[in-house]
């Protein structure tokens, strides 16, 4: 099963009931070498979801200090594409290596994404 690490909305009880249909568990972790943001959410039933016009969004920082801290969770192949549904143009999903060592995705600043191959 995939990890997904949330440093965001996707932590919010309603955005997990919305997006996957029920409350995920998760462990504290951190994402290094990131710095986080505010992006202002122009989808509408985004906005009605999370409750909030801006989400937090990160990006590579320039600082090997530089830390996001958030929760990683374990959920299935249907709900990570459940939650590229869920994220706007705005964000893209990457692999990471979170400060424990797991390997998980997150959602990063598509305009510091790795274009795909």
């Amino acid at each position: 099963m995939p990890l997904l690490f949330s440093y965001g909305t996707l932590q919010q009880d309603d955005v997990q009931r919305a997006t996957f249909g029920r409350l995920l568990t998760g462990q504290p972790d951190t994402l290094p070498g990131y710095l986080q943001e505010m992006h202002e959410i122009d989808d509408p039933e985004v906005v009605a979801t999370s409750g909030k016009t801006h989400h937090p969004i990160v990006r590579p920082g320039g600082d090997a200090a530089d830390r996001v801290a958030g929760t990683v969770f374990e959920i299935s192949d249907a709900e990570l594409a459940q939650a590229d549904v869920y994220e706007v143009a705005a964000y893209r999903r990457v692999p990471v290596t979170l400060e424990s060592g797991r390997q998980a995705w997150v959602y990063i600043d598509a305009r510091f994404a790795p274009s795909p191959p």
